[in-house]
């Protein structure tokens, strides 16, 4: 079958870019020569979204240790890529019927992370930091592939009557915002979503549907700017620094965040870039008692600029990684379910585009222009036949 895949044997990590469009040989199911093929499901791909990790794989700047370790230890050189999934399937195992109700043709997304439901963290409810995990697309193979093999206890099975299928395919990620604006309650609360990336903009139209008073983004890109407003921000706070030259706060942004909220700061601020300048503006915006959502990432280390800020003004700080499994599906169900407001319609007019420049056929997938596409939108799906 055809897949993209990032090959470590053509493709030194350090030199290169791009992922590459192979015939790789197509995933099944034989239970007499693998037990666990029996809670395993063969999934065709619909749509597929391209995401910010997958932009790191690409550019190479994410993921690279784990991808080329667990390629190792399988003997393997190529991964197919991708999470982000609605398809259909193909054949399950019978496990996977008989446990799960899965059956040929069913419509499902998929959770990202592979748990193992053994470990502590499993075993006491926050199996979303299983100890073992595995990421599908980064640690075994993805979506970005006419078939793929998935565990049947990851699987989200999906109403497209209820959900258009290119906006079904982006639970996942929504999931991310979902989770975050979860962490605290935001009823009757002001946020300030800094980072309006593809998450920060979903956050924006969460946040919103979840009660929160008023919305404030920060954001330096002007169609991301027009973005956040549409799905909801009542302003937009462009940085002041034209460049990131250390871990010190944007005095810009924090004058402004006081001025849009009386003097106070924001109830809770999503620090959602993963810049270290950009955690310590979000730690600086909050009232005294607020809250620092933490979801962007950046390797190595983070200098917090005024810690005795944090401690004496009673600021807590919640690190927010993937979904509460599978807690966070269900609101997300919800939510983009809800016609009031009708949050769906607004990711697919809005960060989609209508499909305008943002749906790329795999038959015709070719890494130059789709380096483009992935530059100039938030988001882009790939469509399988």
């Amino acid at each position: 079958m055809w897949a993209l895949v990032y090959d470590r044997k053509k493709d030194p990590w350090s030199t290169t870019r791009g992922l590459r469009k192979e015939q790789v040989a197509r995933p099944t199911l034989d239970v007499s020569k693998d037990y666990r093929d029996a809670g395993m499901v063969i999934v065709k791909p619909r749509f597929a979204g391209f995401c910010g990790s997958d932009r790191g794989i690409w550019f190479r700047r994410a993921f690279g240790e784990m991808i080329q370790s667990t390629l190792a230890a399988e003997g393997k050189d190529a991964r197919v890529i991708g999470h982000e999934l609605l398809g259909e399937v193909a054949e399950a195992g019978p496990e996977a019927t008989r446990d799960f109700g899965l059956r040929t043709g069913d419509v499902v997304s998929t959770e990202s992370h592979i748990i193992c439901n053994t470990c502590y963290q499993c075993r006491i409810g926050d199996n979303h930091v299983c100890a073992t995990d595995r990421i599908i697309g980064i640690s075994v193979d993805g979506c970005f592939a006419e078939y793929v093999k998935l565990p049947a206890q990851a699987l989200w099975p999906t109403d497209v009557s209820k959900i258009r299928p290119e906006v079904a395919a982006l639970q996942e990620p929504f999931g991310n915002a979902v989770h975050a604006c979860t962490k605290v309650n935001l009823r009757g609360k002001s946020v300030a979503i800094i980072g309006c990336g593809t998450i920060g903009l979903f956050a924006i139209a969460v946040a919103r549907a979840l009660g929160a008073r008023q919305v404030i983004g920060v954001e330096p890109m002007r169609t991301h700017i027009e973005m956040a407003r549409k799905l909801g921000a009542d302003a937009v706070v462009e940085p002041s620094k034209t460049t990131e030259t250390s871990y010190v706060h944007d005095e810009g942004i924090t004058r402004a965040i006081h001025d849009l909220t009386g003097g106070v700061g924001v109830d809770v601020a999503l620090e959602m870039s993963g810049s270290n300048a950009a955690l310590n503006t979000a730690i600086s915006v909050v009232r005294r008692g607020g809250h620092v959502i933490l979801f962007g990432l950046k390797s190595g280390e983070a200098v917090i600029e005024s810690l005795e800020r944090v401690i004496v003004d009673g600021i807590s700080l919640h690190a927010v990684v993937g979904r509460r499994i599978f807690e966070t599906w269900h609101i997300t169900r919800n939510l983009l379910e809800s016609t009031s407001p009708n949050i769906q319609e607004q990711v697919w007019k809005v960060i989609l585009q209508s499909g305008r420049d943002t749906i790329v056929p795999f038959s015709t997938w070719e890494p130059t222009s789709f380096e483009e596409k992935i530059k100039a939108h938030p988001k882009v799906l790939i469509q399988f036949p």
